[in-house]
């Protein structure tokens, strides 16, 4: 792994799903909801829409296609033969809405104490996220200085495209040299960071080759921001 000089970081960028919280664990809490709703609904249709959803936006987020919401919000409607209003109610509710409810049980420990650190040691605390997430800061009782996502209006289109990235960087008064993005898919968020020219780590339970790596939030790379 290779060192972080943290005295020479001034803005700490952080993915959301899957970095600050275990997207297999509220995966899990949601699948239940959804099966409960499915059951009383007496329709598929929520599950088949939110299974294109999922799968197209990945594959535009590939693409790399600008305006990426109207694009994927009209493939979706397609797919699953529904209306585009429809598509967006159920994407709001169930992507955006309902996993407030259990996000907070599924942060990861000791995330609140490096943000804290961070803030002590007067780094600047950027969030982005291919999702809305705002929301999500607030119900995990983390704050940042600067959220951006790839929905914002001067954004619009998912990673690993680097313009929020960019954007971020900007609104901070930094350079790639002075920052860093955390996440936890190397084929997004560490190209992210490639392309931006910024330093990456990549939250992972395993080693993976050519990327600097941690498995959790006390790991010895964070010490010297939360040691005394």
């Amino acid at each position: 792994m290779t060192a972080i000089d943290w005295d020479g970081v001034r803005l700490v960028v952080f993915d959301v799903d899957g970095t600050l919280y275990s997207q297999k664990a509220l995966r899990l809490r949601m699948l239940k909801d959804l099966v409960g709703h499915t059951i009383a609904s007496r329709s598929v249709e929520t599950l088949k829409t939110l299974r294109h959803y999922r799968k197209l936006r990945e594959t535009i987020g590939e693409q790399e296609i600008d305006d990426f919401e109207s694009v994927l919000i009209a493939r979706t409607a397609q797919k699953a033969d529904i209306e585009q209003t429809k598509v967006q109610a159920i994407a709001r509710e169930w992507i955006e809405l309902r996993p407030l409810a259990h996000v907070r049980a599924c942060r990861y420990p000791h995330v609140a104490e490096l943000f804290a650190a961070l803030k002590r040691r007067h780094k600047i605390i950027g969030i982005f996220s291919d999702y809305p997430a705002v929301d999500k800061l607030r119900a995990m009782d983390l704050k940042a200085d600067i959220v951006v996502s790839a929905v914002d209006e001067n954004v619009g289109i998912l990673k690993p495209d680097p313009r929020g990235l960019i954007v971020i960087m900007a609104a901070a008064g930094v350079g790639p040299k002075e920052t860093i993005l955390i996440g936890d898919r190397t084929e997004r968020d560490g190209e992210v960071a490639r392309r931006a020219g910024t330093a990456s780590l990549i939250r992972s339970n395993r080693s993976i080759e050519g990327w600097s790596c941690f498995a959790n939030y006390r790991a010895p790379i964070f010490s010297p921001l939360l040691d005394p």
